[in-house]
């Protein structure tokens, strides 16, 4: 499922950005890193001894359409490195120069994408939602023809592993069952060794992912994220966030909303993101339904019954997520709980109120000071009738302040720090990673990083940099 290969050379490497924290946590010296040498280890040019960098192979339905033969067709896998706390982690570039499964593309990524992976990766991060992590961009000193001529450069991706609801998908395809199960065998051990000891592990493994994945979108939906294409080669087995292209952060309050230049029926939008989970899961146990049960019927069966639990728990996830950014308790009555949440998003949708700024003002409302959340609303009456119940519940500021975050990614900021740094002022872009990697912590002086985006900005739209 891997094919042993090279990266392109890179004429003049240059260092964009370097995560110096997540290379400390590597166990990687940053200055060696911004070396000569380290440059080309980030572009895939310099190898460590005894690693062979590998282009995997996966399958996958993207929109909903299945295609047999996807993989990494701009990507190699460099090998793997154990963190400061022994967990084994990928090291994985993007960008890297045509590969077998390329197809008719050049392999290569420009630098606004993969600048953008950066950025909205370690905000992620940040904000406690399972990511990917950037490790570094590199300028390749190499112009890629997109509808212009743009510089080129490689994005260094640290995983917990690279192993997606697609990678399944082709192993089940090849019609090769002990390569399945030695694929689900080494899922189980990278990422859910307690599977091992079930009576049935590869169902344990499908039900362990199905959790990890009710989790993961409910925090998406929680902080307001849209993935943009949610393929099942973009999902992993991990629960990691994985592939930021089309992505965005919404801000007025949308079920609708979608970004994605290329999501022209709106399957990835921001509503519908966990109905694509579960379908996507749905992808999963198809693959694995050999696993499951020699019998084929029991097996449909026992998938079934597994998939039955993604609904609960992704909303609990979710109701838990809704109750702490309201400030209230664990253990409080989910049904009122639910009425308040749901009347509040109708009222956020209403007054196409932005959802970022309005849970950040939300702590101060129930410090007294309500002015600045209600002066959100166009109903204002519908407002007070619900925030005069809401604070009879006596919601808890301080641990709102803590999951509320005051600096999201913003979108036209992110279109400004990308544009300025493909024109070599990497400055803008300092300044928003400043701001987004310590989301909760409101700081003088970056009032505009908490600031919708003014309303010459227009309609957004994102575009997978491919």
């Amino acid at each position: 499922m891997a094919l042993p290969w090279q990266a392109e050379q890179a004429p003049d490497p240059r260092l964009l950005v370097l995560n110096e924290p997540l290379a400390a946590r590597l166990g990687l010296d940053p200055a060696s890193l911004r070396s000569s040498e380290g440059l080309l280890l980030l572009t895939g040019n310099l190898v460590p001894p005894g690693a062979t960098p590998v282009a995997q192979a996966y399958a996958g339905h993207q929109f909903g359409w299945y295609a047999p033969r996807l993989g990494d067709g701009r990507a190699l896998l460099l090998g793997e490195i154990a963190d400061v706390d022994g967990r084994l982690l990928d090291v994985h570039l993007k960008g890297s120069g045509r590969t077998p499964f390329a197809r008719n593309g050049d392999g290569r990524a420009v630098i606004g994408p993969m600048l953008r992976e950066y950025i909205v990766s370690e905000a992620m991060h940040a904000l406690g939602i399972p990511t990917t992590r950037s490790l570094a961009v590199v300028a390749t000193g190499r112009s890629v023809h997109r509808e212009t001529l743009q510089p080129g450069a490689v994005l260094s991706r640290v995983a917990g592993s690279h192993l997606r609801v697609g990678s399944f998908q082709y192993a089940r395809a090849t019609g090769n069952q002990d390569l399945l199960r030695r694929l689900a065998d080494h899922a189980i051990t990278r990422h859910y060794a307690s599977a091992a000891e079930a009576e049935h592990p590869y169902l344990a493994l499908f039900q362990a992912v199905i959790a990890a994945q009710a989790s993961l979108v409910a925090e998406w939906m929680c902080v307001g994220f849209v993935h943009g294409v949610m393929n099942t080669d973009n999902m992993t087995i991990s629960g990691e966030t994985i592939d930021y292209g089309p992505c965005a952060f919404m801000e007025a309050f949308d079920p609708a909303a979608v970004y994605s230049s290329i999501d022209e029926g709106g399957r990835y939008a921001y509503g519908n993101q966990p109905v694509v989970a579960e379908w996507n899961l749905t992808r999963l146990a198809e693959a694995l339904l050999p696993l499951f049960h020699d019998d084929e019927e029991q097996g449909v069966a026992l998938a079934v019954e597994s998939l039955g639990a993604f609904r609960r728990q992704y909303s609990a996830a979710w109701s838990a997520g809704m109750a702490a950014k309201l400030g209230l308790p664990d253990g409080r009555d989910d049904e009122e709980t639910s009425a308040l949440v749901d009347e509040l998003l109708a009222l956020l949708r209403q007054g196409q109120v932005d959802y970022t700024s309005f849970f950040r003002s939300l702590g101060t409302a129930a410090r007294g000071q309500a002015e600045a959340a209600r002066g959100m609303f166009v109903d204002l009456a519908g407002f007070d009738a619900w925030a005069l119940r809401w604070r009879a519940l006596g919601p808890d500021a301080d641990a709102m302040d803590r999951v509320n975050p005051v600096y999201i990614p913003r979108n036209h900021l992110v279109e400004e720090a990308l544009a300025f740094a493909t024109g070599g002022d990497l400055d803008p872009l300092k300044r928003l990673l400043d701001a987004v990697t310590f989301p909760f912590d409101e700081r003088p002086g970056l009032e505009r990083y908490a600031a919708p985006a003014p309303a010459s900005f227009g309609a957004y739209r994102t575009f997978c940099g491919t």
